[in-house]
């Protein structure tokens, strides 16, 4: 009777989020802990989420060999790929596939610093929303405050790196190698917009998996501030 009276105020707590009242009651759910070592609890787990997955996708095939976030084609070049494949033009079309994938790890290593500023201004509603929310609250929290701003650093580097490595020229020659095949359906994709957002994609979708780690394996928690913070959620979702 006791454990089902303390999972209904639980609930009520998760449910009651965001109200100035249920704010001022979390800390009581553990007095040893306080409102300012949430904020930095979670600030440190971001940081280090970011920081690991982050140099993991800017190094040299962090992109193209990790199966999660490997950018394949577009849709609308599916069929152009078959068709380079059907008429002995296979190494082209797995360059194209490596420069995009290239472009993205470049784009990568400009990632950390819009991430960080989102950190920074992470409020302590922010922070308790999160500690209480499913396995990915951290992620969403990044995408909804930081996509505008990456998409902007991204979409440059991203473009300047086709350049670099002559990956405009390449795709150039695959997209009129194709065109001029009989019976095709022409295409004109803008690979850089398209490279862009599945680049902030697998950044996305590997701080999840960070994230997810955290919540859920103790190991995780590298620290004597993580391990009090999220023993808090623990316990919560108990």
């Amino acid at each position: 009777m006791k454990k089902s009276v303390l999972k209904l105020c639980f609930l009520l707590l998760i449910v009651g989020v965001g109200t100035p009242k249920l704010m001022a009651q979390l800390p009581k759910i553990n007095s040893t802990i306080s409102q300012t070592e949430i904020s930095k609890g979670l600030k440190e787990a971001l940081n280090n989420g970011i920081t690991k997955q982050v140099t993991k996708l800017a190094a040299k095939d962090g992109f193209l060999k990790n199966e999660a976030v490997k950018i394949m084609l577009p849709e609308e070049l599916k069929t152009v790929d078959k068709k380079l494949r059907q008429f002995g033009m296979g190494k082209l079309a797995d360059e194209g596939i490596e420069l995009l994938n290239r472009a993205a790890e470049d784009a990568v290593k400009e990632a950390t610093p819009v991430f960080v500023d989102a950190v920074k201004n992470m409020t302590f509603t922010d922070a308790k929303n999160i500690l209480l929310g499913n396995e990915n609250a951290a992620t969403t929290y990044l995408q909804k405050n930081t996509a505008t701003p990456l998409y902007a650093k991204f979409k440059p580097v991203i473009k300047k790196s086709f350049s670099k490595v002559g990956a405009d020229k390449v795709w150039s020659e695959i997209i009129k190698k194709y065109n001029s095949l009989p019976l095709v359906k022409k295409v004109n994709p803008d690979l850089t917009d398209y490279t862009t957002n599945k680049a902030m994609e697998g950044v996305f979708k590997m701080i999840a998996v960070e994230e997810k780690e955290i919540r859920t394996k103790l190991p995780a928690r590298n620290s004597d501030l993580l391990k009090k913070v999220f023993l808090l959620q623990d316990k919560i979702k108990l």
